[in-house]
């Protein structure tokens, strides 16, 4: 059973509207645990479901510090790697209030198509979102070390 291109916009807009609406619960719902996010400078796994939404959570006064006030998303690729597994490049588009585009990122994810609950997150690839908020907070006069 291999995986639509419709399933995984489905998939991705609900975690875009989740990460839109700073809620954790829905967006750590699209996750399977663990979790595992990679980056240049780290990677971290989150055990359990609520590991995932305390995660989610710390990130969310970095996003409102920033202006963020919508999350889009253009799926760039896909590739199958059986018939429970995609892995996908995604490019996350952030609004802010007007509708302005803030800035952009692009991650890769290991997605697994699970019975009960559809697509899940398994494995999270950021390419350049650490960089790209640095940049966007310099561009803003935000401190991204001063606590909220």
């Amino acid at each position: 059973m291999t995986t639509t291109d419709d399933t995984i916009s489905e998939y991705l807009t609900r975690y875009a509207d989740s990460l839109t609406a700073f809620d954790a619960e829905t967006a750590a719902g699209l996750w399977s645990t663990p979790g595992t996010i990679v980056n240049d400078r780290s990677s971290g796994v989150l055990e359990s479901h609520d590991a995932m939404i305390d995660g989610l959570r710390q990130s969310y006064p970095i996003y409102q510090r920033l202006g963020l006030a919508s999350v889009g998303f253009e799926l760039r690729e896909r590739r199958d790697l059986s018939d429970r597994l995609v892995l996908v490049r995604v490019r996350w588009l952030f609004f802010d209030a007007g509708g302005a585009q803030l800035t952009d990122t692009d991650s890769y994810y290991l997605l697994r198509d699970e019975d009960a609950v559809g697509l899940q997150a398994c494995v999270c690839v950021e390419t350049d979102a650490a960089e790209k908020l640095q940049a966007l907070a310099a561009a803003r006069g935000v401190d991204l070390t001063a606590a909220p």
